[in-house]
Order: C-alpha cells, then structure tokens, then sequence
C-alpha cells in the first residue's frame, strides 16, 4: 500500500482514481505513507514527523508484505507523480495543516496535474491550498455527526469531491441525487462488497474505494 509497486498494479489492473497519504517529515519533505508512523509498514520505528527524508529512504517498506518486495522505499510525493498517468485521479489525502496542502497544491500545478488532482483535506487546509493555487480541487473532509449535514455542508462550500462513508440509511440516493445536481463527485469509503459496489453505482455514486482492485476490476468493467 502506498508504494510504487502497489500504485503501478492499480494502474494496470484499470484503476480510475486512485488515493494516497501524504506527510511531512522532519525537514519538510513530502513522503506518501498511510500511517502517521512507519512502525506498521517498515522494519523502522517513530514517528514520519521526527524522521528526515534520508532515513525514511533507509526503510525497507516492501518485506512486511511479501518476500519479492523487500527493500522497496517509502516514495516522495514527486516519485508517485512520476508514475502516474495523466488519465485517472489522484485522490491525494492531506495528512497534517502547517504548510503541507500548500506544498503539495504548488507541486500538483507545477506537474500540470490540475486536471486530475484533487486535495481531500480539512476546510483549513483547503484555504491555505487555494490561496496560493485557486483553481486546486478539493474534496471536504469536514466529516459531521449527521452524514445529512456533511452533505449540505458540502454543497455550501462547493467542492468538487466528497467522501461518503455511510450507506445504510433511507435518504442516500436523495442525498446522492442532490450532490450531483449541484456538480459534486461523490466518493465512496468503506468497502469490497460487490454486492454493495453495485448497490453504490446504482444510485449514483462515482467512485467506490476498495482495497483490492485487482478482484473489483472485472466487476466494474461489467457495470
């Protein structure tokens, strides 16, 4: 997860957005990781805060996964870059305020990857993000108790994503409907059910994201 190898397999099995976390390090470089620590992931441990970019890069990320991708390294935000093709999106999850959205919206314009990036942050995050690039997308992150009220608050704040996470009550597709009316792409977390999968397309949603696109990719290709 998070790593060349994982992102290379999406994109060849037909992946149409594909999402990723991004952190700071001690001296200020991008890195994309799920975790707030290596621990997980890694045969390093602490914090990816407290680590400089040289020794995250000593990290093996690939052994806890299996044999074949030992000694595979954490990558910068600009090495996933690199391997992205400019035809699907890029749900880039914001993992911290500071300066980190104002980085990563500078480098997503100057990739010329405007097009298909979008930040999926905090409301506080996307207004440091937009004042030094206005045109970034964002999708809202500002979760409510009540699924209603995120999505009216997203539709106040007009942009161009949400993530949904609930399904199991009686006003989803209602609330699926009035987010695409007011040109709201709707994400989808929380899943690998293929039976939820169509559930999810059959009202409306755009984007379910599962973990395994390997085994949805068929699927999907049949919706």
């Amino acid at each position: 997860e998070n790593t060349i190898p994982a992102f290379r397999a999406a994109v060849n099995a037909g992946a149409q957005m594909i999402e990723f976390d991004v952190f700071l390090t001690k001296d200020n470089q991008m890195v994309v990781l799920h975790d707030s620590k290596v621990d997980r992931t890694t045969n390093g441990k602490g914090k990816v805060s407290d680590l400089t970019l040289a020794e995250i890069k000593k990290l093996d990320a690939g052994s806890w996964k299996a044999p074949e991708f030992a000694g595979e390294q954490i990558p910068t935000l600009q090495e996933v870059l690199d391997v992205m093709p400019y035809n699907i999106w890029l749900n880039i999850h914001i993992k911290g305020e500071g300066q980190l959205p104002v980085m990563v919206a500078k480098l997503i314009k100057k990739e010329n990857r405007l097009h298909q990036a979008f930040l999926a942050c905090s409301a506080a995050a996307a207004t440091k993000a937009k004042k030094v690039v206005p045109e970034i997308k964002i999708c809202n992150m500002e979760r409510q108790e009540f699924e209603q009220e995120y999505v009216q608050e997203t539709i106040k704040l007009k942009t161009e994503f949400i993530q949904l996470r609930k399904a199991d009550y009686p006003d989803f597709a209602a609330n699926v409907k009035m987010l695409k009316e007011n040109g709201i792409r709707v994400n989808y977390f929380g899943t690998d059910s293929p039976e939820m999968i169509k559930m999810l397309f059959k009202n409306g949603v755009d984007f379910p994201l599962v973990n395994d696109i390997l085994g949805h990719a068929d699927l999907v290709r049949e919706l």
